[in-house]
């Protein structure tokens, strides 16, 4: 991808990259810890992705814009099995993780730190076991809309590097989103929503943790969905 296609790709899915300051600690985490953690797109993508972990493992996780990590390492911390790739192009949400990482000695976990189209767009192939994309930026605004993450584009990149039977895991509290990623999922013929009962998309997935946005989410009185989509 060229340099001007790639800054129009990460325009188009989120806004600001800073927030307030860094603690000291925090710069040094993104200095010495993330250099360790990050994938090198410059390389071509193994055609085994354990080959990215330190330990073996059998399953691979992608969570696309991670927040503050507590969902992401939670996952990693309970199951050493499977090897998590997170990406986060917000800097003090990178470097938060960047220190639960270090507190809790987490090794299967690897991250990137810009665009996560750039990383569909890296890897094999049927090559990730699950897609998780977790209360991610709603852009309320009609016009804004097109920034969405879930878009055709973007579930054909789900859909290429996705294992047959692998998942798509979708949660907001944006009503507007939950119907607008119901619609383009219904539309595209790789994906099936595998609620069962009309239940099943107010019933947070198996083991969830909860996140600081979820708990926002029910401060303001809004109801969060749970989406879990099948590729075919």
């Amino acid at each position: 991808m060229s340099e001007p296609r790639r800054a129009r790709a990460t325009e188009a899915f989120f806004g600001r990259r800073k927030g307030k300051p860094l603690r000291e600690r925090q710069a040094t985490h993104l200095e010495t810890i993330l250099p360790a953690l990050k994938l090198d797109l410059a390389e071509p993508a193994p055609a085994d992705l354990s080959k990215l972990f330190p330990a073996p493992v059998t399953r691979i996780r992608l969570e696309i814009g991670f927040g503050g990590g507590e969902h992401l390492v939670h996952r990693a911390s309970e199951d050493s099995s499977t090897g998590f790739i997170g990406v986060e192009p917000f800097i003090n949400s990178m470097a938060k993780l960047l220190g639960q990482i270090e507190a809790r000695g987490v090794g299967n976990v690897r991250l990137y730190d810009d665009d996560a189209a750039q990383v569909l767009d890296w890897l094999p192939a049927a090559s990730v076991d699950q897609i998780d994309l977790l209360y991610p930026d709603p852009w309320p605004k009609r016009k804004h809309w097109k920034r969405r993450f879930v878009s055709k584009v973007n579930l054909d990149r789900f859909a290429r590097v996705l294992k047959p039977g692998g998942l798509f895991c979708f949660a907001s509290d944006i009503e507007s989103y939950v119907n607008w990623t119901l619609i383009h999922c219904r539309d595209h013929a790789a994906f099936e929503w595998t609620a069962e009962r009309a239940a099943d998309w107010l019933t947070p997935f198996a083991g969830w943790p909860s996140t600081r946005y979820e708990a926002k989410a029910q401060r303001e009185g809004r109801k969060s969905a749970y989406l879990t989509f099948r590729r075919s």
